[in-house]
């Protein structure tokens, strides 16, 4: 899993292939530079996701998101950084994992850790009533609970992320989404045994 060409990872650093992929956007610097530590950002995805072919993936993604991310930054120690922008991307591919395998729990009203992804066509129903019960749990949070579980589920911001949108503090923002989901997992398992 090799990008760029040698000759350039040997001459320049760091910060000025950096600097050259934002002068010019041209993948192929920004490969050299990622190449360098592409055995840093597999041993993360390692670590974390615990799957080699899940690792792999996620090394191509982060990639791909480099491109985007590296333009947005003033990077001072781009392996530090990277190390970073691989440990969230990995974190919040486990929080997503995760958040699907605690809606179907609520659903199912189970305390079995399974996802479901076949669906039948005589599940529709359900999942719409399931749908339905959601928003409708959603709609009688406060309003500080259903902000901040909307940006940290459906639109996947950070706390860092609500804080600097919404103003609350990190503690505030946890609290709000610890509660709100406890609210609405309560509010959908009394809606599903009526």
């Amino acid at each position: 899993m090799l990008f760029g060409k040698p000759e350039k990872s040997i001459v320049l650093s760091d910060i000025e292939l950096i600097n050259l992929f934002k002068d010019k956007n041209e993948l192929e610097d920004l490969a050299v530079l990622f190449n360098r530590y592409i055995h840093l950002v597999y041993g993360v995805c390692l670590k974390y996701l615990k799957n080699k072919e899940d690792s792999e993936d996620a090394t191509m993604q982060i990639f791909e998101k480099l491109a985007v991310e590296i333009l947005k930054f003033e990077i001072v120690n781009f392996k530090s950084w990277l190390h970073v922008i691989a440990k969230n991307y990995c974190l919040m591919k486990l929080r997503r994992f995760k958040t699907k395998i605690e809606f179907d729990e609520a659903f199912s009203g189970s305390n079995v850790m399974e996802y479901q992804v076949v669906m039948h066509h005589e599940d529709e129903s359900s999942l719409e009533e399931n749908l339905s019960a959601l928003e409708k749990c959603l709609e009688t949070l406060q309003e500080d609970q259903r902000k901040c579980l909307d940006l940290f589920y459906l639109k996947e911001k950070s706390y860092k992320e609500i804080v600097q949108l919404e103003g609350y503090d990190v503690k505030e923002v946890k609290s709000y989404i610890q509660n709100g989901k406890r609210n609405v997992k309560k509010c959908i398992e009394n809606r599903i045994e009526k």
